[in-house]
């Protein structure tokens, strides 16, 4: 799998399906809710790579809370404490200049 398609399994399998725990490459990855929101949570990683998945707070004022206040279900998703993308609604937005822009076909995406 490549990166876009192992984060949209990732959104799929903790919020749509909401599933105790996700598998990815027949490696199995728990889900957690944060202490404070108890919002979904999943530390997993891809090609050596540690990257984490965080459901979107719904109670703060980024455009993105609004789109999930509104039901839509987002994932924010990092590495290394930065975000490098979002899945909302099963559409993925890549922040910055993510090198999967180029490999997926992808482009960032302004709602």
């Amino acid at each position: 799998m490549n990166l876009p398609d192992t984060i949209l399994s990732v959104f799929r399998q903790s919020l749509l399906d909401d599933s105790p725990s996700i598998t990815l490459d027949a490696q199995k990855f728990k889900v957690l809710h944060t202490s404070r929101n108890k919002l979904r949570q999943v530390d997993f990683t891809f090609e050596g790579r540690r990257l984490r998945g965080v459901e979107q707070n719904p109670n703060t004022t980024s455009r993105w809370a609004q789109i999930a206040r509104k039901g839509t279900p987002v994932m924010q998703f990092l590495e290394n404490q930065r975000y490098f993308a979002v899945v909302a609604g099963g559409k993925i937005t890549w922040y910055g200049k993510h090198n999967e822009e180029k490999t997926s076909g992808r482009k960032n995406s302004q709602d």
